[in-house]
């Protein structure tokens, strides 16, 4: 029996031992020669001694029903066939024996049977002449007792099948967590992966753009060239170490204090130096908080990395408007274009999407073949000062075609 049905039992022990101190007690003094008087005390000390070994275990169907289950009919039997009053001790025997087997069926036969024993043993101590009062005590006792056992069987099986619930319970909330735990994990490894492409790849992306730059004019002998081209390289190299630092660090790479007009400037100029398309950009600093300026921020560099490797433009121009509630970026070139209708197997749109809907954004792409390529952003904004910490999860995204 596991702990908490022995818990549940400890009364029902508590009553077996006080009710067989009190059947030995009423023996004791029955007005009845000690010669008639012993089996009854044989009968106690062996019920007494069968429920300490094995009968306080509770549906241990295999040794009840080996000796135990008649033992407690034997015992209606017996004892009230010594002294009527002992008869007592179906107080204990009828909630013994429901205790003692999981079928109702088999229970109500049990007590059926203690009652029918009891009744015999009545008979036999008092004689025909209380056949019917005997009948009747009987009979109250074992619908009584069947009564109260489908009562409590009912409440130990409903206490049952809600300790069963709670426990399914637990092991959802247990299984629920851990799903989300690998979720977490998953996200964070996406956010990092989309975080790495949008900043330390596309660094490299130009400083191997820049190298073979570099290659081309040391072998054509252009030694006037070579100089600014290794030093736009080490500009480069230092910028995509800064990155790099600032991501393991976990903030926002790019916007420092100045804002993100500031960072828009530098990101133009640091793309026109490295692959001589002319990058205008028209923003002005404006009350934005964090998350959207890394969310903007994003968008144009990956805008620019998508010109450089698809467009075959010669220049592109960056605008940042904002109102109250709202900013709006566009990024156009004046490239090749492509057709929008046609999906694309790159990643860039499609992540793009994902860091605007994190945000409540909107991303338009309007190109045609032979026009160029307009990319609008637009975000609603929260107050200055209003961002919880850089939420690098906001901008993990970046579009190519």
């Amino acid at each position: 029996m596991d702990p908490i049905t022995a818990h549940r039992n400890r009364g029902l022990h508590v009553a077996v031992g006080v009710t067989i101190a009190v059947v030995a007690a009423i023996v004791a003094f029955a007005w009845s020669p000690w010669s008639t008087r012993w089996p009854a005390f044989a009968m106690l000390v062996v019920l007494a001694l069968a429920y300490g070994a094995f009968g306080w275990r509770g549906y241990d169907v295999r040794r009840a029903a080996a000796g135990f289950l008649p033992l407690l009919v034997l015992s209606a039997l017996v004892l009230p066939a010594v002294v009527p009053s002992a008869a007592f001790i179906q107080c204990v025997l009828f909630p013994v024996a429901w205790s003692q087997v999981e079928r109702v069926r088999t229970a109500v036969a049990l007590s059926l049977a203690i009652g029918v024993a009891a009744a015999v043993g009545l008979r036999v101590a008092s004689g025909p002449s209380a056949l019917g009062s005997t009948l009747l005590i009987e009979g109250i006792s074992v619908a009584g007792a069947c009564a109260l056992g489908l009562w409590i069987t009912r409440i130990a099986r409903l206490s049952d099948d809600r300790r069963r619930l709670i426990e399914e319970l637990r092991t959802a909330q247990d299984s629920l967590a851990e799903a989300h735990r690998a979720a977490g994990v998953t996200s964070e490894r996406e956010r990092l992966a989309r975080e790495l492409h949008d900043t330390v790849a596309q660094d490299l992306a130009g400083i191997v753009m820049l190298t073979e730059r570099a290659r081309g004019d040391l072998a054509a002998e252009h030694l006037d060239r070579l100089g600014e081209r290794l030093a736009v390289l080490e500009d480069s190299a230092r910028l995509a170490l800064e990155g790099s630092r600032t991501l393991v660090a976990a903030g926002a790479a790019g916007i420092v204090s100045d804002g993100l007009a500031a960072a828009l400037h530098r990101l133009g100029e640091r793309f026109t130096r490295e692959t001589s398309i002319t990058v205008v950009v028209d923003a002005v600093d404006e009350p934005l908080g964090r998350d959207a300026q890394v969310v903007l921020l994003r968008s144009a560099q990956e805008a620019l990395a998508n010109v450089r490797s698809h467009a075959r433009a010669t220049s592109a121009r960056v605008t940042l408007r904002s109102t109250a509630d709202r900013a709006q970026m566009t990024v156009a070139d004046d490239g090749v274009g492509f057709n929008t209708s046609v999906p694309s197997a790159g990643h860039g749109l499609r992540g793009l999407h994902e860091r605007l809907a994190l945000a409540d954004g909107t991303c338009t792409v309007t190109s045609e073949p032979g026009r160029g390529t307009v990319l609008e952003v637009t975000l609603p904004v929260a107050p200055t000062g209003a961002d919880s910490a850089p939420t690098a999860a906001l901008a993990t995204a970046g579009v190519r075609r």
